[in-house]
């Protein structure tokens, strides 16, 4: 779509946070900035300036760009030590899209977003990614991934800040994890996303559930793989708030996410997939 309001198009720069005004918006791949009227935009800055490596390894892990492209993240073939590096393209996957919107759309779009069914929240809340975040004025922050998203549409970020890179950590990427996703129909929006993972050297089992919720919520059993009973103990004190919208109504996501945590919680208690 034409975005007939905006005045200028200019290379993001960092001083760019500094010289922030109403109208401004960051440009990624732009696959939602473009499909619907902004009539509130007047300058868009353009991320590609700052030329970031969309996938780095690093001693911490792996850093996704906020300009990585779900085709980059797709195609990344990670190490055979990090078996959760599975749910890089298992996230992809979930998103409803052509090859068009996988070469255009990012992660940190996505993120940012904060769409229910946002597949990069599904991903990066559920390895315990860490969001980096740059404010104005030089400020830099770090933010746990599972609670980067508050609420439908809603993140941490303030007017003018940047998500710069989300970092997933190596123990998590070498964790054991399932993966459920149920939409309405086949191609269709994840109305239910849970992604079970067990930690290699504590034990610990983490279940996170995405889609159905409004924002990620994490449950953490420190001593190993709960039993179906204690699961469903922990969704229902968890109290999770569940989403309504045509793709599906919040009474049956909320009978549907117990299910998928269960199948998640027996396949990584009989550790097959």
């Amino acid at each position: 779509m034409d975005l007939v309001h905006v005045e200028r198009l200019e290379p993001a720069r960092r001083s760019s946070l500094d010289r922030w005004r109403p109208g401004d918006a960051w440009l990624a791949g732009g696959t939602w900035l473009f499909s619907e009227p902004q009539p509130r935009v007047r300058r868009l800055l353009d991320l590609a300036a700052f030329g970031w490596a969309p996938l780095s390894v690093t001693a911490d892990g792996l850093e996704l760009a906020a300009t990585c492209t779900l085709a980059e993240l797709a195609g990344f073939a990670p190490p055979p030590h990090w078996p959760a590096g599975r749910l890089l393209r298992q996230a992809c996957e979930a998103l409803l899209g052509s090859f068009k919107i996988w070469n255009e759309a990012t992660v940190g779009g996505n993120l940012c977003l904060a769409l229910p069914a946002g597949p990069m929240t599904s991903l990066t809340a559920s390895l315990d990614g860490i969001c980096t975040i740059w404010n104005p004025h030089g400020e830099v922050i770090r933010v746990p991934a599972s609670r980067f998203v508050v609420g439908h549409g809603r993140n941490v970020l303030r007017d003018g800040a940047l998500l710069r890179s989300v970092t997933l950590p190596e123990r998590a990427l070498r964790s054991r994890t399932a993966f459920r996703q149920v939409s309405r129909s086949r191609l269709g929006r994840s109305a239910a996303v849970v992604t079970g993972r067990r930690d290699p050297d504590s034990g610990e089992t983490v279940i996170t559930v995405t889609a159905s919720v409004t924002r990620p919520v994490q449950l953490r059993f420190p001593h190993g793989v709960p039993s179906a009973p204690e699961l469903t103990v922990a969704i229902d004190e968890a109290a999770p708030p569940y989403f309504d919208d045509p793709h599906g109504t919040s009474a049956w996501r909320a009978h549907l996410t117990p299910l998928l945590a269960e199948q998640a919680r027996a396949e990584l208690e009989s550790g097959r997939p």
